[in-house]
């Protein structure tokens, strides 16, 4: 039983930060999200009463992964198989550099491990299984934009991701600039559980990601640009925010990430809309319109080299099975 699947990376423009279940991965709050065009995450499953253990390989290297035994071992439970599995991956994203990889990784590793399974599962409960291996893997199972609703139930049944409608008079764009491609210096969830047991902001935080989740609704009903990037920026900043009054503080910012941002801020004076966003990680992404795209791009450059225009990507799909 063999499958092998590709799932796009996503970036949230509505945060997802904080747990209120660290087993389950349930979310402290819903969160919203663009999935891109440009990185993506090649995975292979095969799941075989031969093997004597599971086995993950990423990027052509053996890996001792525990996040992905872990998540192999859940599979296996609601799957009911006694197999182990071997894992294939290829990261065709810079891979912990807060560019989401694990969002694209658990998303590919759940459709292929369950088509390799000889199962259909619909696309809510690919992404309630994606969740258990990387909360934002729920929403990388949409392609376009994703809702990932937070729930309410203790067993996380009603904490899964949805694909809601693009606006329908706008031409998204995301521009990426890597600040640095390398492993982040604090992991995204020892950050996130400092987060909500220390920091001052952390509840008004979950609050306020609440509001900003239904006010970037109505403005992508309204097709309000503006008010779309305004509410992402300033989303970002709050998440942020959080961290540097954790106890120990932290930022995942670097200078060339504030440099960027202010890149930015002096487009939007020279009247092109464009609004900056950063998850756990220091590299920054800009929400734009197509057509300024390049304009976006030119100007990033005079910082860093390392730049990619996305657009909304599609959804996870399985490539070849048997």
């Amino acid at each position: 039983m063999k499958a092998t699947a590709i799932a796009h990376t996503n970036i949230a423009l509505i945060k997802y930060w904080g747990k209120r279940d660290n087993v389950l991965i349930l979310p402290a709050n819903s969160s919203l999200s663009m999935t891109l065009d440009q990185f993506y995450t090649e995975t292979t499953v095969e799941w075989s009463d031969s093997f004597t253990e599971d086995q993950f390989s990423l990027n052509g290297k053996i890996q001792s992964d525990a996040k992905v035994g872990r998540f192999l071992s859940i599979l296996r439970d609601q799957f009911s198989l006694t197999s182990f599995a071997h894992v294939t991956s290829t990261n065709h994203v810079p891979t912990a550099a807060g560019l989401a990889s694990s969002a694209s990784a658990f998303a590919a590793l759940a459709l292929a491990a369950s088509k390799a399974a000889g199962r259909n599962d619909d696309e809510t409960t690919l992404s309630r299984l994606a969740r258990q291996g990387s909360g934002s893997a729920s929403r990388s199972i949409f392609g376009g934009l994703a809702i990932w609703q937070k729930g309410e139930a203790n067993d996380g049944s009603d904490s899964y991701a949805y694909e809601i409608p693009t606006p329908s008079k706008l031409d998204l764009a995301l521009v990426v600039a890597v600040v640095d491609a390398g492993p982040k210096k604090v992991d995204s969830r020892l950050g996130m559980q400092t987060t909500v047991e220390t920091s001052p902001f952390f509840e008004a935080w979950t609050k306020q990601a609440t509001l900003d989740l239904e006010a970037m609704q109505r403005a992508m009903k309204e097709n309000d640009f503006v008010t779309m990037g305004e509410i992402a920026e300033r989303n970002a900043l709050t998440m942020h925010a959080t961290t540097m009054a954790a106890n120990p503080p932290f930022t995942y910012m670097q200078p060339l990430s504030l440099a960027l941002m202010d890149a930015v801020r002096d487009l939007r004076v020279a009247g092109i809309p464009a609004y900056f966003t950063m998850d756990a990680g220091p590299n920054v992404k800009v929400l734009c319109l197509t057509k300024d795209a390049e304009r976006v791009k030119e100007a990033l450059s005079v910082h860093t080299s390392l730049l990619y225009i996305c657009h909304p990507g599609p959804k996870a799909r399985v490539i070849t099975h048997d």
